[in-house]
């Protein structure tokens, strides 16, 4: 019996690209193959969160929405800094200019008014203990007008692959001996695996301009995220 089965080739060439190929390799069997779909997922709390933040800003001309605008991100940016951020964890993710219009009831047209400029900041916390506290500052005293997030994950998730990938590595091998068993054969042989991975975590939780100010600190709960391990895994029967 021929099997292809898909296996990854690492570019090894100097020069080469470091993206892996799928290769469909020829692999002789004389038994019955059994394919399965494997996933097994971790839960651990999170140690890193990431949100975002930003300013806006309107004015009769163009020039000076992007003035104050810039004057005002400079400012979320510095609170960001003064609040123990560090500068590599703090991105700007957007600057939109666009037209402001008002609508006029009494003509029942869109008037315009002037313009509106937007910019966004990512912000990385690897501290989540005082996240709480920083989106409060941001909002009370960093003039920041609105808040998206936060994004919970791990910052370091070798161990928890490794981990996952164990498990479903021994999950799989339980299930192709149950099938290999259960027809007359008495185990199994790997012939390939492929590998899959995911992060779960819970979605961005907006967070008001309001709300922040009547709170001290924003009452944060990071709860649990989850680390997946997805592997397809091909046994071939043995007696």
């Amino acid at each position: 019996m021929k099997y292809f089965a898909p296996i990854s080739l690492a570019a090894a060439l100097v020069g080469a690209s470091p993206m892996a190929y799928a290769a469909n390799v020829q692999v002789t069997t004389q038994n019955p193959v059994i394919e399965l779909s494997i996933s097994e997922q971790i839960d651990s709390r999170p140690d890193t969160a990431t949100f975002s933040t930003g300013v806006e800003t309107k004015a009769p001309t163009a020039t000076q929405a992007m003035r104050d605008n810039s004057r005002q991100a400079k400012v979320v940016i510095d609170k960001l800094k003064s609040l123990g951020i560090a500068e590599k964890d703090i991105q700007t993710t957007g600057i939109n200019l666009n037209a402001d219009y008002e609508y006029d009831r009494t003509s029942e047209t869109n008037r315009f008014v002037g313009y509106r400029v937007s910019n966004q900041v990512q912000a990385t916390v690897r501290n989540i203990d005082k996240l709480g506290t920083i989106l409060d500052s941001l909002v009370s005293s960093g003039g920041a007008t609105n808040l998206s997030g936060p994004y919970f994950s791990l910052d370091d998730d070798v161990a928890i692959k490794k981990l996952a990938r164990e498990r479903a590595l021994i999950s799989g091998k339980q299930r192709a001996e149950s099938y290999a068993k259960a027809s007359g054969y008495s185990g199994v042989r790997v012939i390939s695996i492929s590998e899959a991975m995911s992060n779960n975590s819970l979605g961005p939780m907006p967070v008001s301009r309001m709300a922040a100010v009547q709170e001290k600190s924003v009452p944060v709960a990071p709860g649990q995220v989850g680390t997946t391990i997805n592997l397809n895994i091909s046994y071939e029967m043995t007696r």
